[in-house]
């Protein structure tokens, strides 16, 4: 048996190359436009349906909407750094630890006002999955503190009186607490 296969000719076809687009669109500024390009449309159908008290409210924020996305599409994403994304990493750690130890004490608020008759091992027994949630939702805040507490810190080099590093425009800029 042979399992060789056979060459077969085909006629090729002449490979034409796309062209590419010179500059390729920032996340951001893609994000902008799509999100523009969604809304408009929703806000033009829905401005004649609604009172007009509401209406204007809506062309408001969607004016803002435009003036934010734009503002927040003129963001570098590459001059922001290691030690800029600082802050923001630890608030999300400690977000995530608060919202864990506020929804155990909400559970043990309910055990005590609306289920009176359990035991803590039957609260324990019939509950058990919210505590597991909160405790591991607390513990990867946890995780996420102690990485931030281990990480060195590095500050951004300055050169000439300019961050290398950062973010430059202010309204945007992440403070260091």
């Amino acid at each position: 048996m042979d399992f060789e296969g056979e060459a077969t000719t085909t006629s090729a076809t002449e490979n034409k190359e796309l062209p590419q687009p010179e500059t390729t669109p920032k996340p951001l500024e893609l994000l902008r436009d799509t999100e523009a390009l969604l809304r408009r449309p929703a806000v033009e159908s829905l401005t004649p349906i609604l009172p007009p008290k509401l209406s204007s409210k809506l062309q408001t924020a969607s004016s803002l909407a435009d003036k934010s996305l734009k503002e927040l599409a003129e963001i570098d994403l590459d001059e922001i750094g290691d030690f800029d994304l600082r802050p923001a990493r630890i608030r999300v750690g400690l977000s995530f630890v608060g919202f864990a130890a506020l929804m155990t004490l909400i559970l043990l608020l309910h055990f005590s006002t609306l289920h009176l008759e359990l035991r803590t091992i039957e609260q324990m027994r019939q509950y058990w999955y919210q505590y597991v949630w909160f405790v591991c939702l607390g513990v990867a805040g946890l995780f996420v503190l102690g990485r931030e507490t281990m990480r060195p810190i590095r500050k951004p080099r300055r050169v000439r009186g300019k961050p290398q590093s950062g973010i430059q425009n202010s309204k945007f800029k992440i403070q260091n607490e």
